[in-house]
């Protein structure tokens, strides 16, 4: 099959979800059972009461689907995960008769292979002659920056499990096993490494210039082990494997947080908007656009990092600092219609499964949906900044309502619930649907219970007094919370919100956990080491500045609309009935006037 050795072996790098990574093969007869006595031997970890997972799939005995050179997750069932062992890699001659795998190893093949293998051999070749990484003081994860032989910056890594919240973050910010709900609910621990690679797969032609990111196993004593008790670093100049994200540094002068936004060339603007629209950026601010001076007469590049908050299992209110700057609100271009008319979701959603195969798919249903978004809203000729505006949520008195996409995405549901009448499923009440962010792995099950009325058919995108963005479906929600925690095991973790169309939106604040109480321990003034500032080979880091999005300050959004429960038919259906629903939506965007008042954002120009 596909990606498998000409021998019928294959290799595969095998995670636990406290961070230990083993380089393994595979041969026809191992299955789920084998694989986890061998790192049982490898790691000295216990497996029992344990799964192997792919992405969405749990492994059991069939193993023939795992592709060469794929990582998969080894995680421990509910009632028992521990967080108290700590992450240990083999060492020694354990080590060299259980892996074999080199410094740095490429995950799959993907399409940039020659770009990533040149700059992995000049990374090794320096490792070789004692260069050591420089690790990035800014940011809540764990990153570093890898040199070539001259004590260059060449890549900046950031291993999965130094993610917030994950075992081995090097900044506190921990608590949870790869695969919960991390930052974002909608985006789990550990999985940020993937959409980073999964942005710069699907920037096709290099159209809005995302640096070249491979996901790579790499091995260095640099990186961060805590004790898994309370978060403290007990690794100690010893080697050890980490899956982490690899991506090309770029030599850049400023951030965008730290110019003007004037001089910023438009095409950039529109092309790393489009970008953004289409994988759903929760997480778009001045300090991941670095900016790099091209002429004598203040020209400059825009170029786009930090994409690990793209393409959540739900969708999610985006942040586009971009959508504010007067760029977004000239007309696209023909070049950019026709790039955009071209976009094909479907292969899209291919592509990622071949290259990026423990992606779920829930995030390609996010894309899909927003891509199919982008090009209908194109061709009708909405702005860049009129698409970014549909898609973001309005705050009202500091309460969250949905976007206009949420609610195209609602409407579509309830159409789709009113064809379904005739064969009523025995397992949902008659006017109620359940949206679930699927979290077996995380031990954590997320529900959204929504009633709907006909009031969201007879009144879609009705225009609200004094020029705002009238929902009158949404306008009074009502939330309804049922948490219940066990002791040990690390708990179940239950939420279900039901929101009755006549009572009141809840405020974001009841619904999620509030990052303001999270104490920073960073200082807030730069340094020359910070993410944003130089490192000290004399670059500009090739992360986020130091001053943080509104993402880092606020609590996380809540969910209005999954799509992940969805049966294929179903889901098809769904997309029927939202393409239809997509032109009524434009045309009431289109008559908003232009005097309108300006509407509550949350962005990094908010004082708080």
């Amino acid at each position: 099959m596909e990606g498998r050795q000409p021998s019928g072996k294959r290799r595969v790098f095998v995670q636990t979800e406290t961070g230990c990574v083993l380089s393994m093969e595979l041969d026809r007869s191992d299955n789920a059972h084998t694989v986890k006595k061998r790192l049982q031997i490898a790691l000295n970890v216990p497996t029992e009461e344990s799964s192997l997972t792919f992405g969405d799939v749990v492994l059991k005995n069939d193993l023939s689907y795992v592709r060469n050179d794929t990582a998969l997750l080894l995680t421990r069932n509910l009632m028992h995960r521990s967080s108290s062992t700590p992450c240990l890699s083999p060492t020694g001659r354990d080590m060299q008769q259980s892996d074999k795998s080199g410094p740095i190893e490429i995950l799959g093949q993907p399409s940039n292979l020659d770009i990533m293998k040149h700059m992995v051999k000049d990374i090794v070749k320096a490792m070789k002659i004692g260069i050591e990484p420089i690790p990035v003081h800014g940011g809540l994860g764990g990153a570093y920056y890898f040199l070539n032989r001259r004590g260059e910056s060449v890549a900046i890594v950031k291993p999965t499990d130094e993610e917030p919240f994950a075992p081995n973050n090097p900044k506190g910010f921990v608590g949870k096993a790869l695969g919960q709900p991390g930052l974002k609910r909608s985006v789990r621990v550990g999985e940020t490494g993937y959409r980073e690679v999964a942005a710069y797969l699907l920037d096709y032609g290099h159209f809005a210039r995302v640096p070249a990111t491979a996901l790579v196993k790499i091995t260095h004593s640099i990186f961060n082990v805590n004790d898994g008790v309370n978060g403290k670093n007990i690794q100690k100049k010893k080697l050890v494997s980490k899956i982490a994200s690899l991506q090309q540094f770029i030599p850049h002068d400023f951030d965008a947080s730290d110019y003007g936004t004037s001089s910023f060339p438009v095409t950039s603007v529109h092309r790393i908007g489009i970008l953004d629209i289409r994988i759903l950026n929760t997480d778009r601010h001045g300090g991941n656009l670095l900016v790099r001076k091209v002429g004598a007469f203040g020209e400059v590049d825009l170029i786009p990092i930090d994409h690990g908050l793209c393409l959540p299992e739900a969708l999610e209110d985006p942040y586009f600092e971009w959508i504010h700057w007067p760029q977004a609100s000239i007309p696209f271009s023909e070049d950019e219609l026709s790039y955009i008319k071209n976009l094909n979701p479907a292969r899209d959603c291919e592509m990622l499964r071949k290259e990026l195969p423990m992606i779920r798919e829930a995030c390609l249903r996010v894309l899909l949906l927003c891509t199919i978004f982008l090009k209908e809203a194109a061709a009708y000729g909405l702005c860049l900044a009129e698409i970014g505006e549909m898609m973001t949520r309005e705050f009202r008195s500091g309460e969250e309502e949905p976007s206009e996409l949420e609610v195209v995405c609602l409407e579509a549901r309830k159409l789709l619930a009113e064809k379904e009448e005739l064969s009523p499923r025995t397992d949902l009440e008659d006017d109620e649907f359940l949206f679930d962010i699927d979290c077996d792995a995380a031990g954590s099950e997320i529900g959204m219970k929504m009633t709907m009325d006909n009031s969201l058919t007879r009144a879609p995108f009705q225009p609200g007094h004094g020029g705002g963005y009238g929902r009158n479906p949404f306008s009074k929600l009502y939330e309804s919370i049922e948490e219940e925690e066990e002791e040990e095991g690390g708990g179940k973790y239950h939420d279900v919100v039901t929101f009755p169309l006549h009572q009141k939106l809840p405020k974001v604040s009841e619904i999620s956990v509030s990052l303001k109480n999270i104490m920073l321990s960073e200082s807030s003034k730069k340094h020359q080491n910070h993410s944003g500032g130089k490192a000290d080979n004399g670059h500009y880091g090739n992360t986020s500045s130091g001053r943080r999005s509104a993402n880092e300050k606020l609590p996380a959004s809540i969910s209005f609309v999954s799509m992940a429960d969805m049966i294929e038919d179903q889901w098809t259906m769904f997309l029927e009935k939202f393409q239809e629903l997509l032109y009524p939506a434009f045309s009431k965007r289109k008559s908003i006037t232009i005097g309108q008042r300006q509407i509550q954002r949350l962005g990094t120009s908010c004082q708080f």
